[in-house]
């Protein structure tokens, strides 16, 4: 069977988003950074594009690991948590801005954010993750965004006790190192 090939920048937040699920399923994955393009795979002649995408379908051949649940009502609450990842304008105005950023440029959007997790931190203290108990792809989709809000300055995720809790159990596991020197091919684990 060919490694499968990611095709985006190492740097880039879909990228990432897509390592992430792979080095959490120890998939081995060629990366592949011809113009920094969008990420997409080639996985055995199968090219797909759009980094949720391939991260629903890299985890649908994984089934075991649990990152899609397959019981309707809590594949409905992981889709939820999904497509509720949070506060993308804040993300894109500091990525854009760098990492001295003026977070004055992003009050209101952080405002917003602050409500949300205000929001995942009831869910949280319920539960362990954002979907239930068990780590989903909810909770991974997430992951691409934050070291930004850290870089520009931000104490936002660890200011709610749920939140903190959930956000320091994601960051301690070994493929949150992706975010640190960006996506690199890797062939075995």
């Amino acid at each position: 069977m060919a490694i499968l090939k990611l095709h985006g920048a190492g740097y880039a937040s879909g990228t990432r988003r897509v390592a992430t699920v792979l080095h959490n399923l120890k998939v081995p994955f060629e990366l592949i950074e011809p113009f920094g393009k969008i990420p997409y795979i080639a996985d055995d002649g199968f090219i797909l594009y759009e980094s949720r995408a391939i991260c629903r379908y890299i985890a649908a051949k994984h089934p075991a690991a649990g990152l899609i649940p397959s019981e309707p009502k809590a594949h409905a609450i992981c889709e939820q948590a999904a497509s509720a990842e949070f506060a993308r304008e804040i993300f894109f105005k500091l990525m854009m801005l760098g990492t001295t950023a003026d977070l004055t440029v992003v009050e209101e959007p952080l405002a917003i954010l602050e409500k949300d997790l205000a929001a995942y931190d009831v869910i949280l203290g319920k539960q362990r993750y954002l979907a239930g108990d068990v780590l989903t792809l909810a909770d991974l989709f997430h992951l691409p965004h934050v070291p930004y809000l850290a870089a520009g300055g931000s104490d936002i995720m660890t200011r709610k006790p749920n939140v903190a809790r959930w956000y320091n159990e994601l960051i301690a596991r070994p493929y949150f190192l992706v975010y640190e020197g960006g996506v690199k091919t890797t062939t075995a684990y």
